[in-house]
């Protein structure tokens, strides 16, 4: 990070003119935009005239709200304005840019509530009904699981309901966070954790199902295309699979099942660079419990090795076992394998949860997921940058589960300006039905970065996107061409008229 310190020190001189005085403003303007994520890079020719058309577009949007502040979106509930982003036409070229890698997923969390309510049309699902709840199991006769009423066929239940619309409009509501009132659902974390911890519960029996897990892995690949992402790192507890007699399978299989998956879309399309899996267990533990996930993890390497990228630990952060517990097993565990720890997903500061930073970047962590707390400690700060660690930030999410409601004030402003090893990511879209990528751009571009930031920050994010992925070698050489080329061709292609 560059010190602006030269050009402040000068603002302490009487200056001889006004002229001066503007030309000491002029340099400290300058030398803050060159500081930022993508300040110092140039475009091309096409490329400024792609500029020219974005940034008129996020004028008009950025200056309303300014004008406007009552109306300004971005300082509510993403669910308050969510339906209305397909309106704005920055989304719209956001939508078409190329957005390099998905660094920070959670697995069943990517898909929306219409791809599993789907899901509940298959045949051999049974459903209970709990009075505020809801299970699901797949099996070929009726599931042993404790039921306060009674397992049906959800067949059967949907054909004896009075109305199927209604019925399916009930289910789905069981597959998505997103309300009308999201201020008086979720007043604080308590209640938007509570409810996001749910939905794994009620959806894990869908999807664990073995048939059901490898077509919903195929699914997410393929939304990522379409969404112009070419690479994306699962995180996944390694859910245990299971059939319709009740076979169960060692998480080893789940790992090779996503290995599966990969290689076979990546036949089906050559453009996208590939998947890789980072194991990531609840942090709700205890030592001899990582123990075990650390067995398991080492496992996973053998098995499949140019898919493994690392371990992680994932829950509440408040709510689990700060790293500090486990130093002895994770020092050891940083022989072999890369860790990306989730850390400072919090708003607290001086507590374990925040001060997992300085564990996650001391144990080696090749990047950190949420970070929010980061700007709370200035040396933290500068370690990052020192080791280049990756920032991995996930807007939407941190306003969805409570720990900022104006994005304005999200810590990614602060890490955007200081030029700080930014990638964005979505952590759980499905969840609060948004896009795979792009609606975290949008957000993160129009919402958090300065007004002046341009297409120079998008491109930069892309390609931080490969450079800080689990990617090695020749394949983050190869990452870095075919980004470039998809850049190129949207570059080349792009007609400012369609926005």
């Amino acid at each position: 990070m560059r010190s602006i310190l030269p050009y402040l020190l000068t603002l302490a001189v009487c200056h001889a003119t006004i002229d001066d005085y503007k030309a000491e403003r002029a340099k400290i303007v300058r030398a803050e935009a060159l500081l930022s994520v993508g300040g110092n890079s140039t475009l091309t020719d096409k490329e400024s005239d792609v500029n020219n058309c974005l940034m008129q577009r996020k004028f008009r949007e950025v200056d309303y709200g300014f004008n406007n502040p009552q109306s300004y979106a971005f300082s509510r509930h993403f669910f308050t304005y969510k339906n209305n982003i397909n309106n704005s036409r920055v989304y719209k070229i956001i939508k078409d840019l190329p957005k390099g890698a998905a660094l920070h997923i959670h697995d069943m969390g990517i898909l929306g509530p219409d791809y599993i309510l789907n899901i509940t049309y298959m045949d051999n699902l049974f459903v209970c009904f709990d009075k505020d709840d809801v299970q699901f199991k797949f099996s070929d006769k009726a599931p042993t699981e404790p039921c306060t009423y009674k397992w049906n066929l959800i067949s059967d239940a949907r054909r004896s309901s009075n109305s199927t619309v209604d019925f399916d409009a009930k289910i789905r509501k069981y597959f998505t966070m997103y309300v009308d009132n999201p201020d008086d659902v979720y007043p604080s974390i308590k209640e938007s954790w509570g409810i996001f911890m749910q939905y794994f519960q009620r959806v894990a029996p869908l999807l664990t199902y073995r048939p059901i897990w490898e077509q919903y892995c195929y699914e997410v690949l393929r939304k990522f295309r379409e969404d112009n992402v070419m690479y994306v790192e699962f995180r996944s507890i390694l859910p245990v699979l299971y059939e319709l007699d009740g076979t169960v399978y060692d998480p080893i299989i789940t790992a090779k099942s996503y290995k599966k998956t990969f290689d076979r879309f990546k036949k089906d399309h050559p453009d996208f660079l590939g998947a890789k899996l980072i194991y990531a267990p609840s942090r709700r533990i205890d030592r001899d419990k990582l123990d075990e996930y650390l067995r398991t993890a080492r496992a996973i390497k053998a098995e499949i090795a140019d898919n493994f990228a690392g371990f992680d630990l994932v829950g509440q952060e408040d709510l689990g076992s700060p790293l500090i517990e486990f130093i002895p097993q994770l020092i050891a565990a940083s022989k072999d394998m890369d860790f990306f720890f989730h850390a400072g997903e919090t708003d607290w500061y001086g507590t374990t949860t925040d001060e997992n930073l300085i564990d996650a970047i001391l144990l080696g962590a090749k990047r950190l997921g949420h970070a929010y707390a980061l700007p709370k400690h200035p040396l933290l700060m500068k370690a990052v940058i020192e080791r280049n660690i990756g920032l991995e930030v996930n807007v939407i999410s941190n306003n969805v589960l409570s720990l900022v409601r104006d994005v304005r004030n999200h810590p990614l402003s602060g890490f955007l300006a200081n030029g700080m090893p930014v990638v964005l990511s979505s952590d759980d879209p499905g969840i609060w039905e948004a896009d795979p990528l792009s609606n975290d751009f949008y957000v993160a571009f129009v919402g958090v970065a300065s007004r002046l930031a341009d297409l120079r920050m998008l491109k930069q994010l892309a390609f931080n996107s490969i450079e800080y992925s689990a990617l090695k070698g020749s394949a983050k050489e190869e990452g870095i061409v075919m980004l470039t080329k998809h850049w190129n061709t949207f570059i080349e292609n792009f007609d400012c008229s369609k926005y």
